[in-house]
């Protein structure tokens, strides 16, 4: 039996550092959603108007409703940039009934935020100081489409950067659970849901997967077909077949040290394209099979 994928020392301490950061990302969001429950009790709709509490301008009003003052019209005026341009709106969002209590539970949150911010800061600044041996795989994973520099330190500390501990494309996509699985009695398939595999890497690769879906690139135009083939509501299955396609891209840039090239986001529509040669050839065997000549001019 083949060994167990055990990442080398090096490649387990950022991903233990990675892993813990990941944690503590979590635990910020929580916290923001704990002060948007304050605000929502308080009847203060800040983030009905601003795009999010973090903002400077949301956080300049929560200090002002911390510190006493209730005057809608006072907090709206603390608005800065493009929020100005709606001041009234704001005025109604600040007009609620904020008390004590309230302002200590916010005060405790925006503390705790704080505090969290600076342990991830500390944690990004270790691990940037980590990752330099590997910049050159981190600079060619970050050519891979919906991959940023963070997203490829994950991707290394998971899986390393030596790719020779997996056989083949195919043997790390079955390892990290992105491979449908092989459910087949009697001549009878049931279920194909993914394998279990590591999580860490099939959440990072399944949230790349939504990124790719807005670029005008290969796999954003792939995304879009699978998620029309696979219907409206099924969008998770197309981003997990673009997770499998991410991670055997992942293979060859860390196995054959080169950076990604892609094929364009007319690939699928681009006359002489692989893909409509074989749309091609399949039309013209069906009409074949039904009886016809097929003669194929190519128009002007």
């Amino acid at each position: 039996m083949r060994g167990s994928f055990i990442p080398p020392a090096d490649i387990a301490a950022i991903r233990e550092v990675t892993r813990y950061r990941k944690k503590l990302i979590q635990a910020r969001t929580s916290e923001l959603q704990r002060l948007g429950k304050v605000c929502e009790d308080a009847g203060i709709k800040i983030d009905s108007v601003a795009s999010s509490l973090t903002t400077l301008s949301a956080r300049d009003m929560l200090e002002a409703l911390i510190a006493g003052e209730r005057d809608p019209q006072v907090l709206a005026e603390l608005a800065r940039g493009v929020m100005r341009k709606k001041i009234p709106d704001r005025s109604m969002a600040l007009a609620g009934r904020f008390g004590t209590h309230h302002a200590v539970l916010a005060r405790t949150h925006l503390d705790h935020l704080d505090h969290l911010g600076m342990m991830i800061a500390r944690l990004d600044a270790q691990i940037e100081e980590m990752i330099i041996p590997f910049g050159a795989q981190v600079a060619a994973l970050c050519t891979i489409p919906g991959i940023s520099d963070r997203l490829a330190q994950v991707i290394i500390s998971e899986i390393g950067v030596d790719m020779t501990r997996f056989r083949t494309a195919d043997h790390l996509a079955s390892w990290a659970g992105l491979c449908p699985g092989n459910n087949e009695s009697a001549g009878k398939h049931g279920n194909t849901r993914t394998r279990k595999g590591n999580q860490e890497i099939r959440t990072a690769l399944v949230e790349a997967a939504w990124a790719t879906a807005r670029t005008n690139t290969y796999l954003g135009a792939r995304f879009r077909r699978l998620h029309r083939r696979f219907g409206k509501k099924n969008g998770g299955k197309a981003a997990v077949a673009i997770a499998h396609n991410l991670l055997i891209i992942i293979w060859y840039v860390l196995h054959d040290a080169v950076v990604f090239e892609d094929l364009g986001a007319d690939y699928f529509t681009r006359l002489g394209s692989p893909a409509t040669d074989r749309r091609k050839n399949q039309l013209v065997n069906e009409l074949r099979a039904l009886a016809y000549t097929v003669e194929i001019t190519i128009a002007a």
